[in-house]
């Protein structure tokens, strides 16, 4: 849409499925607080979908929200693309935000392409860093470009909303504030299941979920293992830790793990606890998907990796007989807090 006046707000969208929401939508909310003030206080607010879920709008409120636009229907209960982008884009075109932002989640990246389409304005895809540009007072998004080499910084000058995706994890948890309060604002989607011609038959769950970008704890794996073998001792320590493993884009393009456990620009953005990286060297591109983490403990053969140098720990040697005598060291430390006598553990 045309610009028509400035100071429009900050639109958040809140990412539900089955009633459950997706933590990049509280991501975006701390997000959207932090650039209102530096749009001469505009308001933040977030739009929610869905059947039976308005129960959200609280923790929306907790998050940052001021004001939630809330559609709730039964063509609403499972999200399809249709009645999600026509519901969505009719809020905005009443309500003409400034800047909207949605998760790079699978959903957020099949809906907010429709939206941009249908209400005619840019879209900046799978951002890594907002923030306001001080001169122009308009949306600076930043996202990874020519794969994941160089980093793209790109302005919405002339339609509104200004919209991006941003990748989950790339941007801090706000503190809930539970006591918060708001206003909801009620619309009507004004579409029956006879106008939507996909219908959902059967749902078929994953077998086993891997939940990289929200885990406290990774073990992550590069080219330094030398085989794919080398992941059944990682998965052996992550087992141990409580937490899953993750790897470098060397490993998955060889084949040796799934594209799932990818960390980097071309793949997740994480922020564990822990960040154990056994044999990366520290390329840039894998580093910007998990310098966010709150303890790095490096493992390199080669002591002048790059790895090392972001490293809050960084251990020079043979990964492989390092991790066994840290799988060794946590079991005895367990025993001893269990009151197991006579362990006297080594240290590397």
């Amino acid at each position: 849409m045309p610009i028509t006046s400035n100071h429009r707000p900050i639109w958040v969208l809140i990412e539900q499925e089955a009633g459950r929401p997706h933590p990049v939508s509280w991501e975006l909310l701390g997000a959207a607080s932090r650039l209102a003030q530096q749009l001469d206080g505009s308001l933040v607010e977030a739009v929610l979908l869905g059947h039976g879920v308005s129960y959200l709008a609280d923790q929306a409120f907790g998050y940052g929200a001021k004001r939630v636009y809330l559609i709730d229907d039964p063509v609403l209960g499972i999200y399809r693309n249709l009645p999600y982008s026509l519901g969505i884009s009719q809020l905005v075109q009443k309500f003409r935000p400034e800047i909207f932002l949605i998760g790079a989640t699978p959903l957020g990246r099949d809906l907010a392409s429709t939206i941009a389409t249908r209400i005619g304005t840019g879209l900046t895809a799978d951002c890594t860093e907002l923030a306001i540009d001080p001169e122009q007072k308009i949306l600076a998004a930043t996202r990874p470009t020519f794969g994941g080499n160089l980093m793209a910084t790109i302005l919405c000058r002339q339609h509104r909303p200004q919209m991006a995706t941003v990748r989950p994890r790339v941007l801090p948890l706000p503190d809930p504030k539970p006591a918060a309060t708001g206003d909801i604002i009620r619309a009507e989607l004004n579409l029956s299941e006879a106008d939507i011609p996909v219908k959902r038959l059967d749902f078929i769950p994953a077998q086993k979920q891997l939940n990289l970008e929200y885990a406290e704890v990774i073990v992550a794996g590069g080219w330094g293992l030398g085989s794919p073998e080398g992941f059944d001792l990682l998965q052996a320590l992550a087992d141990e830790l409580g937490g899953v493993v993750g790897a470098s884009r060397k490993v998955v393009d060889a084949g040796w793990i799934d594209a799932r456990h990818q960390i980097g620009q071309t793949g997740q953005t994480v922020r564990p606890k822990l960040y154990i990286a056994a044999g990366i060297s520290g390329a840039v591109q894998h580093c910007v998907g998990m310098s966010g983490s709150d303890f790095i403990l490096a493992i390199n053969a080669d002591r002048h990796a790059p790895i090392l140098q972001m490293a809050d720990i960084g251990l020079v040697g043979d990964l492989y007989e390092i991790i066994p005598e840290l799988m060794r060291q946590i079991k005895a430390s367990r025993q001893i807090g269990q009151g197991v006598n006579h362990v006297e553990p080594a240290y590397v």
